[in-house]
């Protein structure tokens, strides 16, 4: 993940919208730690590749286009598969703290990526930093040859049959039939559509306007602070055990994120908005390891890949719709008010989903799986 966040870029998040299903297709169908080998192979293709074309000085705009998209490719192909493999290594009622530090591996990558990779432009070039990032995912891929889990043991085994059209629309009735998937599928639709990690690009003009210059401390604090939020979240959620994964809590911390998110650009203080962004951070990584929890447990063994996969086209794939409310509206009405105003759409349907998640039921199941 650190490699992965050296040159991460965000539209490398298209290929999650059109693929998300299909991969957690071929992650029911197959041992979970080849496709992630598979995917690492990629991703050092396209770090590879990043590099030679700088060191022979050969890049044109259709290279980039490739790259992106095998990079895009092999993110895609790893986020069911990693998912999956986690039943198979830790017992049931470990699963929510297991979910968690993974997502926090993302973020902790996040304050790791780019000084390191800053650091390996510096010491070696753009071109030789880049083909030593590749060298980055080698140590994961050989130790993925030891380890003896496949992602199946939970389900019996992979089902080998074939992919069919078919497929999408039992997944898509089995979300259906189960509310709470839903109502976390539509909340992580929403807010990755609205708000995603489009703001991440903006945060030069951010900190412009907070008099942080973009080459400086200020700057780096600045933005470093969301990640730095979801490392603390984690240690808090890990440590204090004060929130259990359920759809409600999952509602009222993505209501807080957005609030938080909606808030940090309004205000003229540095201060202000450093704390906003670690709260941000901290709420962040709250509601979407709930998330992820609650549909990998309430998903069924035999269909679990295909509505993981599901969830991560509402959860990553709509990510790059975040280009359009954040970066094109906040070129007509600037990017400050176009992020408050999409985190504000995010609030009032995460409050609309509580409300209607409140409402007595004919039938109502506990929802925590602490």
């Amino acid at each position: 993940m650190v490699a992965d966040n050296i040159e991460h870029v965000i539209s490398h998040w298209v290929p999650f919208l059109l693929f998300s299903f299909h991969t957690g297709a071929l992650a029911d169908r197959y041992e979970c730690r080849k496709l992630i080998q598979i995917s690492q192979a990629l991703y050092v293709v396209a770090s590879a590749s990043w590099g030679l074309l700088f060191l022979f000085d050969a890049l044109q705009m259709w290279h980039a286009v490739v790259i992106l998209l095998i990079h895009g490719a092999a993110g895609v192909l790893a986020a069911p598969a990693q998912q999956l493999i986690i039943h198979d290594i830790v017992p049931r009622e470990q699963l929510p703290s297991a979910i968690r530090l993974t997502a926090s591996s993302r973020y902790l990558s996040i304050l790791l990526g780019p000084a390191i990779g800053g650091g390996l432009m510096l010491l070696l070039g753009p071109a030789w930093g880049l083909l030593t990032n590749a060298l980055i995912y080698l140590p994961f891929t050989f130790f993925l040859l030891r380890v003896p889990y496949t992602g199946h043991a939970s389900a019996g085994g992979p089902r080998r049959e074939p992919l069919r059209f078919a497929d999408v629309a039992t997944a898509y009735a089995a979300a259906r039939s189960e509310r709470r998937i839903m109502t976390i599928i539509v909340l992580a639709g929403v807010s990755s559509f609205f708000v995603g990690n489009a703001f991440q690009a903006q945060m030069p003009e951010y900190a412009q306007y907070l008099g942080a210059d973009e080459t400086g401390a200020r700057y780096s604090i600045l933005l470093a602070a969301n990640a730095a939020g979801a490392i603390v979240g984690v240690i808090l959620l890990e440590s204090a055990a004060v929130l259990q994964a359920s759809v409600r809590n999952a509602l009222v911390c993505a209501a807080l994120w957005a609030a938080a998110m909606g808030l940090s650009p309004l205000t003229a203080s540095y201060p202000a908005a450093v704390a906003l962004l670690v709260a941000a951070g901290v709420f962040s990584i709250a509601f979407t390891s709930m998330a992820q929890t609650i549909v990998q447990l309430l998903a069924p063994a035999q269909l679990r890949g295909r509505l993981v996969g599901l969830f991560n086209t509402a959860m990553l794939g709509l990510r790059a719709g975040a280009g359009l409310t954040i970066g094109i509206a906040g070129s007509f009405i600037g990017v400050r008010l176009s992020l408050a105003l999409s985190a504000l759409a995010v609030l009032v349907v995460a409050v609309a989903l509580f409300a209607r998640d409140s409402r007595p039921a004919m039938s109502r199941r506990h929802y925590d799986y602490g």
